[in-house]
This record gives structure tokens, sequence and C-alpha cells, in this order.
């Protein structure tokens, strides 16, 4: 498997000071990965190129772009309480869903088998019409649109796996039987969305699947759901390209969450997920960072979903 690791050190320049969503987890993932491949050469290295604003008005309001590009240019220091920002964050957030565009493009290109994006800020939470928890602009939703309009990809999956329930992501895709999106999260927890009962509406009505699990879950809990919520995905749906929103705050050792996962959980989820692309007629997995704030496990974390990604089948 060829496999692509988006990266620029100007995802650095989105500044958060002490805030958990800092420049450090971008820095040490990168780094952690660059010291394997090192001595392998494993991996192809892509520089993301900035997302336009088209790309990001296929997912959010003229309001919400405008806001956030202001509020950046006069250096408020943040969109809300937890949603902190510096002067360089509008112009970073458009290379982060650029770099989701950078490896859609080139895997469309036949170059790579698959990748991930070392992408931030991250983006889940990011509704249509607001910016919060961490997120400017949905970059898992902006490269779903992107994949579609420019690839001709009809259906798309995205698998949400951080602790915390995407939900700017299901209200992008609520209505749209395009685009299955399907979470594991915490529950109850922020953002107090994600519930069963969530399924979508209209045309969109089946394609949202959430899997809330209480705090404490264990691996092997958690793993099944994982399994049982592939089986209904793949009677509804048979994608053209799955991507995966990758927090790994899932992590038994996060500081944000209580789920109890393993290292080599999130390399299952992603062997899991390579199998079901696979089982359809091609390889297109891509993943994203979102969420993640263990520093001293994030990298090793990281590198464990990454070689599932490089390993073959």
């Amino acid at each position: 498997m060829t496999t692509a690791i988006v990266y620029h050190p100007d995802y650095l320049k989105h500044e958060t000071g002490a805030h958990p969503e800092r420049p450090e987890r971008a820095a040490l993932i990168a780094q952690e990965i660059k010291e394997r491949d090192s001595i392998e050469n494993r991996y192809v290295w892509l520089n993301p190129k900035a997302c336009t604003q088209e790309d990001i008005l296929r997912c959010h309001s003229n309001k919400q772009y405008d806001l956030v590009r202001q509020a950046c240019e006069k250096n408020l220091g943040a969109l809300d309480g937890d949603t902190v920002i510096s002067q360089e964050s509008f112009r970073v957030s458009l290379m982060a869903s650029g770099g989701l565009i950078t490896a859609i493009d080139t895997l469309m290109q036949k170059e790579i088998d698959n990748a991930f994006v070392i992408a931030r800020p991250p983006g889940h939470h990011a509704t249509p019409k607001r910016a919060m928890g961490f997120c400017l602009f949905n970059n898992v939703a902006v490269g779903a649109r992107y994949a579609q309009v420019k690839h001709n990809l009809e259906k798309v999956l995205i698998v949400d796996w951080d602790v915390h329930h995407g939900n700017g992501t299901q209200d992008i895709f609520y209505s749209d039987s395009s685009v299955f999106y399907f979470s594991l999260h915490q529950y109850p927890h922020y953002p107090g969305t994600g519930r069963t009962s969530e399924t979508g509406e209209g045309s969109g009505q089946g394609y949202t699947l959430n899997a809330p699990l209480p705090a404490m879950t264990s691996a092997k809990e958690y793993r099944y759901a994982f399994d049982e919520a592939l089986k209904k995905i793949l009677n509804k749906i048979k994608p053209d390209l799955i991507l995966i929103s990758a927090g790994f705050d899932s992590h038994r050792e996060d500081p944000l969450g209580q789920l109890m996962l393993e290292t080599e959980d999130f390399a299952w989820m992603t062997t899991r997920l390579k199998q079901v692309a696979e089982s359809v007629g091609h390889q297109r997995v891509i993943s994203i960072l979102e969420g993640g704030y263990n520093l001293r496990k994030l990298g090793k974390i990281a590198v464990g979903h990454i070689e599932a990604l490089a390993e073959s089948l």
C-alpha cells in the first residue's frame, strides 16, 4: 500500500496557547512518523494546498466564512469559550480543509492508496452556521463535498471515532442520502448530541447512525458496536470513498474522555475500514486528525493508525 502523510509546519501557526488543542499535537505526530520513516522511507509526504472559498461554502454559510476571517484578521483571540483563534487561524483553517482535498486529489490520480492528514484546527464540531468546539470549518465535510463535485464520487462514508460526537458533520449531511455519517462517541458528553434517535431527516433518513457509549465502555464492547454498525451501513450504502474523522481521544488515557480504547484498537478499526473499502471494490480510505490530547501517547497512537493504513490486507 502507498500511504501519504499530508502535513505542513504552518499547521502550527494556529496558535492557541495552553489550550488542549495546541500546536504540539500536530508537531509531535509528524515527528514520530518521521522518526519511524527515516529508515524505511515508507510514506509519501504531501504539502497541503489551501482550499478555496467555494470549497468552504459548499458546507458553510457566507456569514460564518466572513465571521471567522474577520475575527482572525482582528486577532480577537477566541470565537467562543472553547474556540481559540490567532491572526493566522483563518489561513491555516483553509490549509486544514485543503489538506484533505490534497489527499483526495492525489488518491484519485492513483498516486497513493490511502492517506492521513495531520491537520489542525480540527473540524467535526463546525456546523453550517457556527464555529465551535475548537473547530472553525468542517474539514471532513468540505472534503466529502469536494470529492463528490470534483471527482464524481457519488457515495461517501464518514466514520467518526472521536470521543465527542461530530455534531457539525451530522448537521451538514442530515438530510442527504449521498453521505452516510457514522459516529461512535461517549454519551452523555460534549456537545450533547448523537443519540440513537438521530438518524437523519427527509431524503437523509437512515443515513446517520450514532452509537452513543457510556463512560468506561471497554474496548471489547466498542469493537462489537463498531462491527455491528458496519453491517448496517453496508446494507444501506456502498461507499465510493471512506473518510475517517480520526479523533484519538477515545484512548483510555486521554484527559478529555472516558472511553477505554488502547492504541491497537485504532489500528484494528483502520484495518476494518480498509476491508470495507476492498469489499466494495476499491482502496480509498483517507483519515484526518480530529481530537487526541494526551501528548505522551498521541504520537504512538497515530503511528499505529498509519501503519495499519500502510499494511497490505
